[in-house]
């Protein structure tokens, strides 16, 4: 379960990244639309738009971090397991 949840938050930081460079490579002429549910409305502070998607990308990798550190202990804590049972 660990493994999976990794891979989900790594994808979606992944999103995160590409949807920030998109909207940095978007001219300021061009509009620049935002989903809510099931419409779409136009972006009209793209900098308050650009910090929340960094802030949701850093709030990610936070727990990437955790998820990690998790997914160490378990794999040490397996490991130690298998070794103990071979021993008997």
């Amino acid at each position: 379960m660990v493994l999976n949840q990794l891979q989900s938050v790594t994808s979606q930081i992944s999103e995160f990244e590409v949807t920030i460079k998109a909207l940095s490579d978007q001219s300021s002429e061009r509009p620049v639309f935002r989903s809510y549910g099931n419409i779409l409305l136009e972006v009209e502070d793209r900098e308050s738009l650009s910090s929340e998607i960094s802030d949701s990308k850093s709030s990610l990798e936070d727990h990437l971090a955790r998820l990690v550190e998790r997914e160490e202990a378990l794999r040490s804590q397996y490991e130690r397991m298998t070794r103990d049972f071979e021993k008997e």
